[in-house]
């Protein structure tokens, strides 16, 4: 009925299968948990005696988006729920949530983030104020614009709509949600945002948070510029798109050469500026090829 997949890569992602797998057998359902380690350099215990529980490891590296098309296509059940390692249920009844949803005609359903209200220490300071002011939304407020708040880390979804959607050919790239949201925005698919958060608990340090964002920045680029429609789900390209409209990208390249190490004090200061993350991206766009 439900196959619950954990991609994952050097991070001990055993309290979280202990904790779903307790969830789901109080619900009395048919259900796996798969865990698939992406080649990790740490090796945690694989070891398990829980029911309906599996460990895999890649042979070698294949990234995110590739893993998880291995674990759907190992799914046993059409209903699977995809989270990420670092995360853990806000609620107790998390699955029993989406086992409430699944009795729907449903596509695909997001719980939503949450980030906990102490403030991490200032190294992973960037990381947690991007979740907490651009993530952490109530889904009254997802469902306004569906496909603008599409996450892999927690999300249920039918095992055949993730694989028809799913970029399969990306290795290691960052930012692929964004290509995720525009598949199912043009394929029509139905997309529900519920109140089912999970707390997002392996915060990056800044400067690699930082570098994700900018391959991120890259990758929409390379795979999404020119899309149609592309503007109602991602801002990024929508900023960018009306500036290349009015022919106006080359002139912002230069001044993102001349604020850029401005506008990066500002993104790593002890409050970080998540206005001058937004320029900074903009600009970058505009600058690389």
């Amino acid at each position: 009925m439900l196959s619950i997949l954990i991609p994952t890569y050097n991070y001990n992602v055993s309290p979280l299968v202990k904790d779903l797998h307790d969830m789901a057998v109080l619900e009395n359902i048919a259900f796996e948990i798969i865990v698939l380690d992406d080649a990790s350099a740490n090796v945690f215990s694989s070891e398990t005696t829980l029911e309906n529980v599996t460990y895999l490891k890649n042979e070698k590296n294949l990234g995110r988006t590739l893993t998880r098309k291995k674990l759907a296509e190992t799914a046993l059940y059409e209903n699977i729920l995809f989270l990420d390692a670092d995360v853990i249920p806000v609620s107790n009844d998390f699955i029993a949530r989406y086992i409430f949803e699944m009795q729907k005609d449903f596509q695909v359903v997001l719980g939503g983030y949450a980030y906990e209200k102490t403030k991490p220490e200032r190294k992973n300071i960037l990381r947690y104020k991007y979740g907490k002011e651009r993530e952490e939304r109530s889904a009254s407020i997802r469902n306004l614009n569906p496909y603008g708040f599409i996450f892999s880390g927690n999300i249920l979804i039918k095992k055949r709509i993730f694989l028809e959607n799913n970029y399969s050919d990306a290795l290691n790239l960052y930012g692929m949600d964004i290509f995720f949201a525009y598949k199912l925005y043009t394929n029509n698919v139905k997309v529900n945002h519920i109140d089912n958060p999970i707390y997002h608990l392996g915060l990056e340090a800044n400067e690699v948070f930082f570098k994700k964002c900018l391959e991120s920045v890259v990758s929409r680029k390379k795979f999404l510029e020119n899309e149609q429609g592309i503007e109602k789900v991602n801002g990024l390209l929508r900023h960018y798109k009306k500036l290349k409209k009015y022919s106006l990208t080359g002139l912002v390249s230069i001044g993102f050469k001349l604020t850029g190490p401005f506008l990066k004090k500002m993104i790593f200061k002890k409050d970080p500026s998540l206005f001058c993350l937004d320029i900074y991206r903009l600009g970058y766009i505009c600058a690389i090829k």
